[in-house]
């Protein structure tokens, strides 16, 4: 690996490593509570008492960018986990199924397709309503058709090779071609997806936060923490200059991480 390529891949690993701690155990960086206000240091710019400034609430902007890390990666990944999962399911049953599930299915998958993300994320919000929870399941049901056509290519492609063609005309159950053959060469590409997608659900989960579908007040999210600072941006730059920074770097970094991963599965 070029010396550039293995530095910024630890650099990114760091970064995501830390980033997964504070949103397990988000009290070892910030024991404060991210919810505390105190009206004697509103909109204090970043200082050694308070690194990151505070907000009209006088809450620490350190503290609450600590906080909402895990809602911002539990949404990323877990979305993105969820949507795989729904994702392989489906495409493999078009795969799998009778031409006319195949048809049936490919075409919802199609429509599903047709909507951009942002816009068939809010559709779902608009009828499950506001909350973290609920950004979770819609982005995933954004997400899900991307990775059934997928699957369903790759699955299809993957038994028609001559070794899967030889299983079969020797009596391999077709349960355990599924599971050593199908799966683990199907899946690769949508793994290799999932990796780099993470980021971009982070960021989209971001925006629905911003928009106001995310976590209920006052729970911190870094897309709420960045709506807050829009009133005061001229003044108080640092509102929503770190809770971005953060985004940014966790999305860097998981994108990083994500290319390394299809270099390798590419043997480049």
């Amino acid at each position: 690996m070029v010396p550039n390529l293995r530095l910024s891949l630890l650099t990114a690993s760091l970064i995501l490593l830390v980033v997964l701690l504070a949103a397990a155990f988000p009290g070892l960086f910030a024991p404060a509570d991210p919810t505390a206000t105190d009206y004697t240091v509103v909109l204090r710019p970043p200082s050694a008492d308070h690194p990151f400034g505070t907000d009209q609430l006088g809450r620490d902007v350190y503290t609450r960018v600590v906080h909402g890390t895990r809602t911002s990666v539990v949404i990323g990944f877990g979305s993105t986990g969820l949507a795989l999962a729904v994702g392989a399911a489906v495409g493999l049953v078009a795969a799998f199924g009778w031409r006319g599930v195949d048809f049936t299915v490919m075409r919802i998958v199609d429509i599903g397709l047709a909507f951009p993300s942002v816009l068939l994320s809010l559709l779902v919000l608009a009828v499950l309503g506001p909350g973290a929870l609920n950004v979770l399941v819609a982005i995933a049901i954004s997400s899900i058709p991307g990775y059934a056509r997928l699957i369903r290519t790759e699955a299809q492609r993957v038994r028609a090779a001559n070794y899967v063609r030889s299983a079969i005309g020797l009596g391999v159950r077709p349960a355990r071609i599924l599971r050593t053959h199908i799966l683990p060469n199907a899946l690769g590409p949508a793994l290799v997806l999932a990796t780099i997608s993470a980021g971009t659900n982070i960021i989209v989960a971001a925006g629905l936060s911003f928009l106001g579908f995310g976590a209920a007040a006052p729970a911190p999210e870094w897309g709420r923490i960045l709506a807050d600072g829009r009133s005061v941006l001229a003044g108080a730059w640092w509102m929503s200059v770190f809770p971005g920074a953060a985004i940014t770097l966790v999305v860097i970094a998981i994108t990083v991480l994500g290319n390394a991963f299809e270099r390798k599965r590419s043997g480049l």
